[in-house]
């Protein structure tokens, strides 16, 4: 009778979960996207397939499909499935996990899986109460991370994992799973929604490659729009706006999309677009950057980029960083805007770069070098016997030929303008 009760408590519950919950993927078949990694002839699916599964972190950001694998591998594989929560579960739960997981292969020589997520958030010693059981093979691990696992875990548990990149999915992906979600009778909206072409576009560009996201604003949308004389709801573009009032785009202040957005950022300064320039700017701004972060950065690529090509490039970008501190946000974005458009139209040279890091190259590697004498203090003792130092100003156009650079370096050119 418990059982029974048990049983109609899950499906009830399974009825009211959210509609992504619902439609998560039950088979490789239904999970969508992601086929470099997952797609057929992969050596991930067949090792699902074939039930050979060794231990994988599974990185990707959100919504892309990494807990949704990892439930497809507890369906398909004849190993245990143990699911633990970085969030909720410490040293005492994983060594528990792997206790168990040595009690049920010497019993039945069953295997176990111990599905992890967010694995980040594991502390060094959480981390290491799993090395052994991984290397021993008492278990196979499945992280999945939002973060880049080469930084966020350990390095002896990367060496006995295979890391597999996860990306966002494609807007054609997402458009398929909503398709899915409103035909299907059993855990979906079963043609008891209809979304207009306009609705569709607008969740989908709002998802950002994030399923749960669509799923999610499908099924607010669905929920404000009014049924009709049969039943049905015809979600509208309005409805969806209702739904969903702001645009989540991916940008973590320390993770990898603060990264790669800065790097673009820089990038298209450096290849002269003020537009792309413009563009990563407002992703920083939308996404909370710190103003101050984002001058300092145009502030070193005045001098690492523009440099000599145009020096007032360093005055508008330190104008931008004091612009920064003094200002602040939501003001100062136009300061910014201001200089990224100045430094992305100046001609660029790198030289001054170049010549510093070649001189700290010589200085750290090449041999002790003394300066010429002529250069020295002249109040050290014995500098009345030094060779006459000849002063540029008493000389036409305040030029003379002598030597600065240290013996052995003479002629060596260490600053070579742009253009020679």
């Amino acid at each position: 009778m418990e059982d029974l009760f048990s049983d109609a408590a899950d499906r009830s519950l399974e009825r009211s979960a959210p509609l992504a919950a619902r439609m998560r993927p039950r088979t490789l078949d239904e999970f969508v996207g992601q086929q470099e990694a997952v797609g057929p002839g992969t050596v991930l699916r067949s090792a699902i397939e074939l039930d050979a599964l060794s231990s994988v972190i599974l990185y990707g950001p959100a919504g892309c499909g990494k807990t949704s694998l990892a439930r497809i591998i507890a369906g398909v594989t004849s190993s245990h499935f143990t699911e633990l929560s970085a969030v909720n579960s410490g040293v005492k739960d994983v060594r528990s996990a792997i206790d168990a997981a040595r009690d049920r292969l010497g019993q039945s020589g069953r295997r176990t899986i111990v599905f992890i997520d967010e694995i980040h958030r594991f502390n060094k010693s959480q981390q290491d109460a799993l090395l052994h059981a991984v290397e021993d093979r008492l278990i196979t691990l499945i992280g999945a991370t939002t973060e880049n696992p080469f930084f966020e875990v350990n390095a002896p548990l990367i060496s006995r994992s295979r890391v597999i990149i996860l990306r966002p999915l494609s807007d054609d992906d997402i458009r398929d799973i909503l398709k899915q979600a409103l035909v299907d009778a059993d855990r979906g909206l079963g043609g008891a929604v209809v979304l207009s072409p306009e609705a569709e576009e607008r969740i989908v560009l709002s998802a950002g490659g994030d399923a749960r996201s669509a799923l999610t604003s499908l099924e607010l949308a669905a929920s404000v729009a009014p049924p009709d004389a049969d039943g049905v709801r015809h979600v509208a573009l309005e409805h969806v706006a209702e739904a969903t009032q702001t645009r989540q785009l991916t940008y973590d202040k320390s993770g990898d999309a603060h990264y790669d957005i800065v790097s673009a950022f820089i990038k298209s300064m450096r290849g002269s677009d003020p537009d792309a320039a413009v563009y990563w700017l407002a992703r920083m701004i939308d996404g909370g950057e710190d103003p101050k972060f984002i001058a300092r950065r145009m502030l070193i690529f005045a001098s690492e980029d523009v440099g000599m090509a145009d020096p007032q490039a360093l005055l508008i970008s330190h104008a931008a960083v004091k612009a920064a501190e003094f200002i602040g946000w939501p003001e100062c974005r136009i300061n910014l805007a201001h200089a990224v458009v100045y430094l992305a139209l100046a001609p660029k040279s790198n030289a001054a770069y170049v010549a510093i890091d070649e001189a700290l190259a010589e200085v750290r590697e090449g041999p002790a070098r003394s300066v010429p004498d002529h250069l020295r203090d002249r109040r050290r003792p014995g500098a009345d016997a030094y060779p006459a130092y000849k002063y540029p100003h008493a000389y036409p156009g305040a030029e003379v030929e002598q030597q600065y650079l240290p013996d052995g370096l003479e002629g060596r050119r260490f600053y070579r303008p742009s253009g020679e």
